[in-house]
Protein backbone atom coordinates (compact mmCIF):
# COMPACT_ATOMS: atom_id res chain seq x y z
CA UNK A 1 0.00 0.00 0.00
CA UNK A 2 1.72 3.28 -0.77
CA UNK A 3 0.59 6.98 1.42
CA UNK A 4 0.37 9.88 0.47
CA UNK A 5 1.14 13.26 2.13
CA UNK A 6 -2.18 15.03 3.65
CA UNK A 7 -2.44 18.36 1.76
CA UNK A 8 0.79 20.11 3.63
CA UNK A 9 0.70 17.99 6.92
CA UNK A 10 2.27 15.75 8.30
CA UNK A 11 -0.24 12.56 8.19
CA UNK A 12 0.60 10.00 5.80
CA UNK A 13 -2.37 8.92 4.27
CA UNK A 14 -3.30 5.04 2.45
CA UNK A 15 -4.04 5.40 -1.39
CA UNK A 16 -7.58 3.66 -0.65
CA UNK A 17 -9.62 4.70 1.54
CA UNK A 18 -12.38 3.05 3.10
CA UNK A 19 -15.84 4.10 2.56
CA UNK A 20 -18.66 3.52 4.67
CA UNK A 21 -22.16 4.81 3.32
CA UNK A 22 -23.72 1.29 2.35
CA UNK A 23 -23.15 0.66 6.21
CA UNK A 24 -26.25 0.72 7.94
CA UNK A 25 -28.55 -0.24 5.40
CA UNK A 26 -26.78 -2.82 2.69
CA UNK A 27 -24.61 -4.18 4.94
CA UNK A 28 -25.15 -5.19 8.90
CA UNK A 29 -23.22 -3.90 11.40
CA UNK A 30 -20.86 -7.36 11.72
CA UNK A 31 -20.32 -6.83 7.89
CA UNK A 32 -19.27 -3.85 8.51
CA UNK A 33 -17.37 -4.89 11.41
CA UNK A 34 -15.75 -7.55 8.52
CA UNK A 35 -14.72 -4.33 6.05
CA UNK A 36 -12.75 -2.48 8.56
CA UNK A 37 -10.75 -5.54 9.87
CA UNK A 38 -10.05 -6.69 6.20
CA UNK A 39 -9.02 -3.05 4.91
CA UNK A 40 -6.94 -2.73 7.84
CA UNK A 41 -5.00 -5.65 7.91
CA UNK A 42 -4.14 -4.67 4.09
CA UNK A 43 -3.25 -1.43 5.25
CA UNK A 44 -5.76 0.87 4.49
CA UNK A 45 -5.75 3.85 7.10
CA UNK A 46 -8.32 5.85 6.90
CA UNK A 47 -12.03 5.70 7.21
CA UNK A 48 -14.79 7.91 5.28
CA UNK A 49 -18.02 8.52 6.75
CA UNK A 50 -20.56 11.50 7.49
CA UNK A 51 -23.22 11.96 9.60
CA UNK A 52 -25.75 11.72 6.78
CA UNK A 53 -24.66 8.39 6.57
CA UNK A 54 -25.88 5.23 5.56
CA UNK A 55 -27.56 6.65 1.95
CA UNK A 56 -28.90 3.41 0.27
CA UNK A 57 -31.27 4.54 0.82
CA UNK A 58 -31.30 7.85 2.85
CA UNK A 59 -33.74 8.02 5.80
CA UNK A 60 -34.24 9.84 9.05
CA UNK A 61 -34.50 6.81 10.41
CA UNK A 62 -31.36 5.51 9.82
CA UNK A 63 -29.82 9.15 10.39
CA UNK A 64 -26.03 8.72 11.87
CA UNK A 65 -25.85 4.67 11.81
CA UNK A 66 -22.92 4.54 10.00
CA UNK A 67 -20.68 6.83 12.41
CA UNK A 68 -22.83 4.41 15.58
CA UNK A 69 -21.13 1.45 13.45
CA UNK A 70 -17.85 2.67 13.29
CA UNK A 71 -17.89 3.59 16.87
CA UNK A 72 -18.73 0.06 18.12
CA UNK A 73 -15.92 -0.96 15.91
CA UNK A 74 -13.31 1.47 17.56
CA UNK A 75 -14.88 0.61 20.91
CA UNK A 76 -14.31 -3.34 20.53
CA UNK A 77 -11.03 -2.96 18.67
CA UNK A 78 -9.30 -0.91 20.68
CA UNK A 79 -8.14 0.07 17.21
CA UNK A 80 -8.65 4.09 17.15
CA UNK A 81 -5.01 4.63 16.75
CA UNK A 82 -4.44 2.44 13.50
CA UNK A 83 -7.05 4.44 11.33
CA UNK A 84 -7.81 8.18 10.77
CA UNK A 85 -11.12 9.38 10.97
CA UNK A 86 -13.08 11.13 8.38
CA UNK A 87 -16.41 12.73 8.34
CA UNK A 88 -18.60 15.13 7.55
CA UNK A 89 -21.26 18.49 8.64
CA UNK A 90 -23.84 18.04 6.80
CA UNK A 91 -25.54 21.49 4.74
CA UNK A 92 -28.65 22.51 3.67
CA UNK A 93 -30.81 19.28 2.50
CA UNK A 94 -32.43 16.84 4.91
CA UNK A 95 -34.70 18.51 7.27
CA UNK A 96 -33.92 15.63 10.04
CA UNK A 97 -30.37 17.36 9.83
CA UNK A 98 -30.17 20.66 11.51
CA UNK A 99 -34.02 21.63 10.53
CA UNK A 100 -32.32 21.48 6.46
CA UNK A 101 -30.36 24.64 7.36
CA UNK A 102 -27.11 25.50 5.88
CA UNK A 103 -23.99 25.14 7.48
CA UNK A 104 -23.22 27.86 10.28
CA UNK A 105 -20.67 27.53 13.15
CA UNK A 106 -23.26 26.85 15.35
CA UNK A 107 -24.62 23.78 12.81
CA UNK A 108 -20.66 22.55 13.15
CA UNK A 109 -20.71 22.23 16.75
CA UNK A 110 -23.93 20.80 17.11
CA UNK A 111 -23.46 18.10 14.18
CA UNK A 112 -19.81 17.79 15.31
CA UNK A 113 -20.68 16.72 18.78
CA UNK A 114 -23.47 14.04 17.57
CA UNK A 115 -20.59 12.71 15.15
CA UNK A 116 -17.77 12.15 18.30
CA UNK A 117 -20.30 10.71 20.37
CA UNK A 118 -21.59 8.02 17.21
CA UNK A 119 -18.10 7.29 16.64
CA UNK A 120 -16.72 7.38 20.41
CA UNK A 121 -14.07 9.05 20.03
CA UNK A 122 -12.82 12.39 21.12
CA UNK A 123 -11.68 13.82 18.02
CA UNK A 124 -12.02 13.68 14.02
CA UNK A 125 -8.81 13.36 11.99
CA UNK A 126 -10.51 15.23 9.19
CA UNK A 127 -13.46 17.22 9.47
CA UNK A 128 -15.15 18.22 6.20
CA UNK A 129 -17.87 20.67 4.65
CA UNK A 130 -20.21 18.08 2.84
CA UNK A 131 -21.12 20.37 0.31
CA UNK A 132 -21.18 24.38 0.03
CA UNK A 133 -24.03 26.75 1.15
CA UNK A 134 -24.43 28.12 -2.44
CA UNK A 135 -25.80 25.60 -5.34
CA UNK A 136 -23.16 23.63 -6.48
CA UNK A 137 -22.88 22.26 -10.34
CA UNK A 138 -21.65 18.72 -8.58
CA UNK A 139 -23.97 15.67 -8.84
CA UNK A 140 -25.34 16.31 -12.38
CA UNK A 141 -26.15 19.68 -11.79
CA UNK A 142 -23.44 21.13 -14.48
CA UNK A 143 -25.87 21.11 -17.38
CA UNK A 144 -27.66 24.16 -16.04
CA UNK A 145 -25.25 25.65 -13.39
CA UNK A 146 -25.89 29.18 -13.26
CA UNK A 147 -23.67 31.21 -10.19
CA UNK A 148 -24.76 34.66 -11.42
CA UNK A 149 -27.36 34.83 -8.71
CA UNK A 150 -24.88 34.25 -5.84
CA UNK A 151 -24.11 37.03 -3.41
CA UNK A 152 -20.97 36.91 -3.19
CA UNK A 153 -20.00 39.11 0.05
CA UNK A 154 -22.55 36.89 2.45
CA UNK A 155 -20.57 33.74 1.08
CA UNK A 156 -17.20 35.19 1.57
CA UNK A 157 -18.73 35.87 5.66
CA UNK A 158 -20.29 32.69 5.44
CA UNK A 159 -17.07 30.95 5.14
CA UNK A 160 -14.85 33.30 7.70
CA UNK A 161 -17.67 32.20 10.31
CA UNK A 162 -17.23 28.85 9.02
CA UNK A 163 -13.44 28.87 9.52
CA UNK A 164 -13.62 31.04 12.76
CA UNK A 165 -15.66 28.04 14.54
CA UNK A 166 -13.26 24.89 12.86
CA UNK A 167 -9.94 27.19 14.32
CA UNK A 168 -11.86 27.14 17.61
CA UNK A 169 -12.39 23.12 17.39
CA UNK A 170 -9.17 22.49 16.60
CA UNK A 171 -8.21 24.61 19.61
CA UNK A 172 -10.34 22.30 21.79
CA UNK A 173 -8.69 19.39 19.99
CA UNK A 174 -11.80 18.21 18.66
CA UNK A 175 -10.96 18.01 15.29
CA UNK A 176 -6.81 18.15 13.58
CA UNK A 177 -7.49 19.37 10.10
CA UNK A 178 -10.17 20.35 8.15
CA UNK A 179 -11.95 19.59 4.59
CA UNK A 180 -14.13 20.42 1.76
CA UNK A 181 -16.34 18.27 -0.49
CA UNK A 182 -18.36 18.91 -3.50
CA UNK A 183 -16.86 21.77 -3.64
CA UNK A 184 -15.66 24.43 -6.67
CA UNK A 185 -12.68 25.92 -7.91
CA UNK A 186 -13.78 29.32 -6.73
CA UNK A 187 -14.86 27.74 -3.68
CA UNK A 188 -11.82 26.09 -2.59
CA UNK A 189 -9.12 29.14 -3.40
CA UNK A 190 -11.60 31.49 -1.12
CA UNK A 191 -11.30 29.39 1.84
CA UNK A 192 -7.21 29.12 1.30
CA UNK A 193 -7.43 32.91 0.80
CA UNK A 194 -9.20 33.79 3.92
CA UNK A 195 -7.33 30.99 6.07
CA UNK A 196 -3.89 32.77 5.03
CA UNK A 197 -5.35 36.13 5.52
CA UNK A 198 -6.36 35.80 8.99
CA UNK A 199 -4.90 33.28 10.24
CA UNK A 200 -7.10 30.59 10.66
CA UNK A 201 -6.72 27.11 9.69
CA UNK A 202 -6.18 25.76 5.95
CA UNK A 203 -8.05 23.21 4.07
CA UNK A 204 -6.06 20.62 3.65
CA UNK A 205 -8.26 18.13 1.23
CA UNK A 206 -11.37 18.29 -1.28
CA UNK A 207 -13.89 15.34 -1.32
CA UNK A 208 -15.33 15.69 -5.04
CA UNK A 209 -16.68 12.73 -7.47
CA UNK A 210 -13.75 11.46 -9.41
CA UNK A 211 -13.63 8.51 -12.10
CA UNK A 212 -13.04 7.72 -15.38
CA UNK A 213 -16.36 8.66 -16.61
CA UNK A 214 -16.43 11.89 -14.34
CA UNK A 215 -13.33 13.82 -14.59
CA UNK A 216 -13.96 17.72 -14.12
CA UNK A 217 -11.33 17.97 -11.53
CA UNK A 218 -8.54 17.48 -14.33
CA UNK A 219 -8.31 21.54 -15.21
CA UNK A 220 -9.00 24.57 -12.99
CA UNK A 221 -9.09 21.93 -9.39
CA UNK A 222 -6.04 19.98 -10.61
CA UNK A 223 -4.22 23.43 -10.79
CA UNK A 224 -5.56 24.50 -7.33
CA UNK A 225 -4.60 21.42 -5.68
CA UNK A 226 -1.02 20.85 -6.59
CA UNK A 227 -0.69 24.75 -6.47
CA UNK A 228 -2.57 24.99 -2.88
CA UNK A 229 -1.66 21.25 -1.18
CA UNK A 230 -5.35 20.76 -1.43
CA UNK A 231 -5.48 17.50 -2.05
CA UNK A 232 -8.24 15.05 -3.96
CA UNK A 233 -9.88 12.70 -2.03
CA UNK A 234 -11.95 10.91 -4.98
CA UNK A 235 -15.82 9.44 -4.33
CA UNK A 236 -16.82 6.87 -6.50
CA UNK A 237 -14.21 6.20 -8.87
CA UNK A 238 -16.24 3.11 -9.87
CA UNK A 239 -19.22 5.42 -10.79
CA UNK A 240 -21.23 3.76 -8.41
CA UNK A 241 -20.70 0.34 -9.68
CA UNK A 242 -20.96 1.02 -13.12
CA UNK A 243 -16.65 0.41 -13.57
CA UNK A 244 -16.87 -2.85 -12.05
CA UNK A 245 -18.78 -4.38 -15.35
CA UNK A 246 -21.96 -5.55 -13.49
CA UNK A 247 -24.65 -3.12 -14.94
CA UNK A 248 -23.15 -3.89 -18.49
CA UNK A 249 -26.24 -4.57 -20.82
CA UNK A 250 -28.32 -3.14 -18.48
CA UNK A 251 -27.94 -5.61 -15.93
CA UNK A 252 -29.23 -4.45 -12.26
CA UNK A 253 -28.38 -7.03 -9.90
CA UNK A 254 -30.61 -8.05 -6.52
CA UNK A 255 -29.64 -5.37 -3.75
CA UNK A 256 -27.26 -3.27 -5.75
CA UNK A 257 -27.38 0.35 -5.71
CA UNK A 258 -29.10 0.50 -9.69
CA UNK A 259 -32.08 -1.80 -7.68
CA UNK A 260 -32.83 1.21 -5.92
CA UNK A 261 -31.95 3.81 -8.13
CA UNK A 262 -32.01 3.11 -11.82
CA UNK A 263 -30.08 5.41 -12.92
CA UNK A 264 -27.70 5.78 -10.16
CA UNK A 265 -28.16 9.67 -9.90
CA UNK A 266 -28.06 10.84 -13.07
CA UNK A 267 -24.92 8.50 -13.64
CA UNK A 268 -26.55 5.69 -15.94
CA UNK A 269 -27.49 7.24 -19.01
CA UNK A 270 -27.88 6.36 -22.86
CA UNK A 271 -24.44 8.80 -22.94
CA UNK A 272 -22.60 6.90 -20.20
CA UNK A 273 -22.90 3.38 -20.92
CA UNK A 274 -21.46 3.90 -24.42
CA UNK A 275 -17.95 5.14 -22.75
CA UNK A 276 -18.59 2.71 -19.77
CA UNK A 277 -18.71 -0.48 -23.05
CA UNK A 278 -15.64 1.46 -23.93
CA UNK A 279 -13.64 1.71 -21.23
CA UNK A 280 -15.22 -2.20 -20.34
CA UNK A 281 -13.37 -2.94 -23.58
CA UNK A 282 -10.18 -1.83 -22.48
CA UNK A 283 -10.23 -3.69 -19.23
CA UNK A 284 -11.11 -6.84 -21.23
CA UNK A 285 -8.31 -6.30 -23.74
CA UNK A 286 -5.76 -6.17 -21.46
CA UNK A 287 -6.86 -8.79 -18.58
CA UNK A 288 -7.57 -6.63 -16.13
CA UNK A 289 -10.35 -6.36 -13.98
CA UNK A 290 -12.78 -3.56 -14.87
CA UNK A 291 -12.72 -2.20 -11.22
CA UNK A 292 -9.10 -2.26 -10.63
CA UNK A 293 -8.28 -0.50 -14.02
CA UNK A 294 -10.58 2.31 -12.71
CA UNK A 295 -8.92 2.36 -9.02
CA UNK A 296 -5.68 2.00 -10.48
CA UNK A 297 -6.37 4.89 -12.79
CA UNK A 298 -7.52 7.28 -10.11
CA UNK A 299 -4.45 6.29 -7.94
CA UNK A 300 -2.19 7.76 -10.90
CA UNK A 301 -3.51 10.74 -10.98
CA UNK A 302 -0.80 13.25 -9.60
CA UNK A 303 -3.38 15.10 -7.67
CA UNK A 304 -4.73 12.38 -6.21
CA UNK A 305 -4.68 11.78 -1.96
CA UNK A 306 -6.51 8.82 -1.62
CA UNK A 307 -9.70 7.11 -3.36
CA UNK A 308 -12.44 5.94 -1.74
CA UNK A 309 -13.37 2.77 -2.39
CA UNK A 310 -17.20 1.05 -1.00
CA UNK A 311 -18.68 -2.34 -1.33
CA UNK A 312 -21.27 -4.42 0.04
CA UNK A 313 -19.36 -7.78 -0.22
CA UNK A 314 -16.12 -9.34 1.16
CA UNK A 315 -15.45 -10.41 -2.53
CA UNK A 316 -15.82 -6.96 -3.93
CA UNK A 317 -13.86 -5.25 -0.95
CA UNK A 318 -10.98 -7.61 -1.86
CA UNK A 319 -10.84 -6.44 -5.68
CA UNK A 320 -10.44 -2.69 -4.80
CA UNK A 321 -7.86 -3.05 -2.22
CA UNK A 322 -6.35 -5.36 -4.63
CA UNK A 323 -5.96 -2.06 -6.72
CA UNK A 324 -3.19 -1.35 -4.32
CA UNK A 325 -0.51 -3.58 -6.92
CA UNK A 326 -1.62 -2.58 -10.14
CA UNK A 327 -0.03 -0.19 -12.34
CA UNK A 328 -1.38 0.87 -15.85
CA UNK A 329 1.19 0.02 -18.96
CA UNK A 330 1.47 3.08 -20.96
CA UNK A 331 -0.73 1.19 -23.69
CA UNK A 332 -3.45 0.81 -21.31
CA UNK A 333 -3.06 4.74 -20.52
CA UNK A 334 -3.41 5.24 -24.05
CA UNK A 335 -5.84 3.58 -24.67
CA UNK A 336 -7.83 5.09 -21.36
CA UNK A 337 -6.78 8.49 -23.45
CA UNK A 338 -8.48 7.64 -26.50
CA UNK A 339 -12.02 6.73 -25.11
CA UNK A 340 -11.74 9.84 -23.04
CA UNK A 341 -11.69 11.92 -25.95
CA UNK A 342 -14.22 10.88 -27.49
CA UNK A 343 -16.32 11.09 -24.34
CA UNK A 344 -15.02 13.53 -22.38
CA UNK A 345 -18.26 14.28 -19.96
CA UNK A 346 -21.12 11.91 -20.26
CA UNK A 347 -22.94 11.86 -16.96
Amino acid sequence: MKYNSLGATDIQVSELCLGSMTWGTQNTAAEAFSQIDYAVEHGVNIIDTAELYPTTPLSAETYGDTESIIGQWLAQSGKRDKVLLATKVAGNGPKWIGEGKPITGEKIRKSLEGSLQRLQTDTIDLYQLHWPNRKTYHFRQSWHYDPSTQNTQETLDGMHEILNTLASLISEGKIRHIGLSNESCWGTAQFVRLANDHNLPRVVSIQNEYSLLQRLFDLDLAELAHNEKVGLLAFSPLAAGMLTGKYENGTIPEGSRRSMNEDLTGRYNQHSVKALHRYLSVAKEHQLDPAQMALAFCASRPFMTSTIIGATTMEQLAINVGAADIKLSDEVMSAIADVYREYPNTM
